[in-house]
């Protein structure tokens, strides 16, 4: 991101920011987190896992239990929402019914006092940036869930925020849908260069859009990097099995990169330091095993365990293949068409893959 696309971009500090509800649930655990001007940062984790309620603690409506919200260097934790100056996409896009989209997109500027013609040409300005210029005087009923998400982004973003907090604001829209308003979102953050916080629980959107993630799990952030950084070299089992499909082996580290599992050595390269006789997981995602049929010649430079081929899945340009190993692991690869191995249900069969498209990582995956 250049110096000239984070102009008048906001950036964020949580310091030590904890929640503790009065029931004794613990929203938020020690969470501390720098997010640069300009930015797109998704929060992805499961549900109850902190997102929400840490995205909710920048925008106001929780008020930590300890710690510090920090914005362009500015301490708000104690602030009012309406004294941060954000930007805020819902879920459920709480539009008004009664107003037109015009009136809609136009209520946050009236409310902090516009004139009525800066309010009528910021409000075509921002219609015209989300593509819909000739539907502000439709009411939303008249809208589709699509046109709808694009109203409630225009109305978050008519003032141009510093940021912009967006809370699953995907969540309500099929599949096709989805897409489509992910290159829309996308595209409004190339062309504004506003920093972007997005709150998901949808693995691909994450990977899709963000210039880092940052991972959840039970109120913490397990893991902050780039989306690649993250899918390829996970730190602990959960954001192996989280982010994205794979296929696990636990077993003992003999030694640097080598994992006992079923007797066999597997090898493998560990992000994070782990010492010899310590319990671990190798992870290898979908694309980087191969199968092949039981007997095949092997190289020595991979890893080969054996199994009998228990799902296959035709989808289009490839194929879906689900093998049971011997101590019932169940692995999952998607083979291309065109570079079929030719092996078929019931057919005993071996997996191989490269040790350095291994990851070993600790702990479990709940």
């Amino acid at each position: 991101m250049t110096d000239s696309t984070k102009k008048g971009a906001g950036g964020v500090e949580l310091v030590r920011v904890s929640k503790t509800f009065p029931s004794g649930a613990v929203g938020i655990a020690d969470v501390s987190l720098s997010i640069e001007p300009g930015e797109f940062v998704t929060f992805l984790g499961p549900s109850g896992s902190g997102k929400t309620t840490t995205l909710n603690a920048i925008a106001g409506f929780v008020a930590p239990t300890s710690g510090a919200v920090i914005i362009d260097g500015r301490d708000v934790t104690r602030l009012a929402p309406n004294r941060r100056d954000l930007g805020m996409v819902f879920q459920n896009y709480a539009l008004f019914p009664h107003m037109t989209v015009s009136e809609n997109v136009a209520f946050g500027l009236h409310k902090r006092g516009f004139d009525r013609a800066t309010v009528r040409s910021k409000v075509a300005e921002a219609l015209e940036m989300v593509r819909l210029g000739e539907y502000g005087t439709r009411r939303p009923k008249e809208l589709s869930g699509g046109q709808q998400q694009r109203v409630a982004l225009a109305r978050a973003l008519v003032y141009r925020p510093p940021i912009l907090l967006m809370d699953e604001p995907l969540g309500a829209l099929d599949k096709q849908l989805r897409d489509q308003m992910q290159v829309e979102i996308a595209r409004l953050h190339r062309d504004l260069g506003t920093t972007f916080l997005f709150v998901t629980h949808d693995q691909g959107e994450a990977l899709a859009l963000s210039d880092r993630i940052a991972l959840f799990h039970d109120g913490g952030v397990v893991q902050v990097g780039p989306p690649q950084d993250i899918y390829e070299r996970p730190r602990s089992r959960f954001a192996a099995e989280f982010l994205g499909e794979s296929t696990s082996f636990t077993g003992t580290l003999e030694g640097e990169g080598v994992l006992v599992w079923q007797g066999r050595r597997l090898h493998g390269f560990s992000v994070e330091p782990i010492g010899p006789g310590h319990e671990a997981t190798m992870v290898v995602r979908p694309e980087h095993l191969r199968i092949v049929p039981r007997g095949e010649p092997s190289s020595t430079e991979e890893n080969a365990v054996g199994g009998r081929v228990a799902e296959l899945a035709y989808l289009g340009s490839h194929r879906r293949i689900g093998v049971s190993l011997e101590d019932g692991t169940r692995a999952v690869l998607e083979e291309r068409i065109d570079e079929a191995a030719g092996v078929g249900y019931g057919d005993e069969v071996e997996l191989r893959w490269r040790p350095r498209n291994a990851v070993l990582v600790t702990g479990d995956a709940s």
